[in-house]
């Protein structure tokens, strides 16, 4: 599969996931939501354990290991978690927008990954169109108090780019569901704790329980399956561009499940943010092109390094 199709589909999901989990922690507490979300992923992963169990481990990735588990479930989870309690579905989804440059940073220091002029670009008009769509979008009163929510969302983009460049690290030797499981363990033993000091509610109530289900199985083993998978075939930066299709997404699907009306300065802040993303792709197609002029430079002197030297001078 194509690894801007798995980009798209992990974006798709995780747009869907905001309005799933702001569903969820209005009828359980955020700790007890991601705790059954990441059990269930966990569980998901030991019925393919065969697929789960091959990697190949290598000296010191124990500590790339431990900070993208930390990173991403633990961390992550619990800043937006909370995040939703305080700031709406769409204005979480418009601090995604943040979390390129954050991976571009990180790129830069940890992977030493070249920052090209698409990337800026297509940056640029990825953030430029999510703030323009935070703008022309309507106040809403799912956003009790806008500021601290979205302070934890930004921390929780903070904990999504060490993950992502942590896992960019690790995709040589590391399969997408192993990651994943080790995701689901390190989550499930993280937010354990946390069942001791939360109200468990009497009545439960089916429907968010079925949020959390899908959350567990589709989001995070569907979305972070694809996105571990894409990682390994593209630039980190490529990749992080395409987090900024997950207000879109989250936008479309609130317009289609809670019958939203879309203005049309909304539509051209979407359109803004297509845009950008195809300009950063070309992020990749240069680097492909770098590595193959390196190749054919590298072949070319050592091609002419086996022609024997006689010694002689023609003049």
């Amino acid at each position: 599969m194509p690894a801007s199709l798995c980009l798209i589909i992990a974006t798709f999901l995780w747009g869907s996931s905001f309005i799933s989990l702001k569903y969820a922690i209005g009828a359980y507490d955020p700790a007890i939501v991601i705790f059954l979300r990441m059990l269930t992923t966990l569980a998901v992963c030991l019925c393919l354990w065969r697929f789960v169990k091959r990697f190949t481990y290598q000296s010191g990735d124990w500590k790339y290991l431990f900070g993208m588990s930390l990173a991403e479930p633990c961390l992550y989870f619990l800043f937006e978690g909370h995040a939703m309690e305080y700031t709406s579905a769409s204005q979480a989804g418009v601090i995604v927008s943040c979390l390129p440059l954050i991976v571009a940073v990180l790129a830069f220091f940890m992977l030493k990954e070249h920052i090209s002029r698409a990337i800026i670009v297509g940056f640029t008009l990825c953030i430029g169109g999510s703030i323009l769509l935070t703008m022309v979008s309507p106040s809403s009163e799912q956003a009790p108090n806008p500021l601290l929510g979205n302070t934890l969302e930004f921390m929780a983009m903070v904990c999504a780019a060490f993950y992502t460049v942590s896992v960019k690290h690790l995709s040589a030797r590391y399969s997408p569901l192993t990651l994943i499981a080790l995701q689901g363990l390190a989550g499930s033993i993280f937010f354990a704790p946390f069942l001791f000091f939360v109200d468990v509610p009497q009545e439960h109530d089916p429907i968010a329980f079925a949020h959390i289900l899908y959350l567990g199985t589709f989001v995070t083993l569907g979305a972070y399956g694809m996105y571990n998978y894409a990682i390994s075939k593209v630039s980190v930066l490529t990749a992080a561009a395409y987090s900024n299709l997950i207000p879109i997404f989250t936008l479309l699907l609130s317009a289609i499940v809670l019958s939203e009306v879309l203005t049309l300065w909304q539509w051209l802040s979407i359109g803004v943010v297509f845009i950008g993303v195809m300009v950063s792709q070309r992020h990749q197609a240069v680097v492909v092109d770098l590595e193959e002029d390196d190749d054919s430079l590298d072949a070319d002197t050592n091609k002419r390094s086996s022609v024997p030297d006689t010694g002689e001078l023609k003049g």
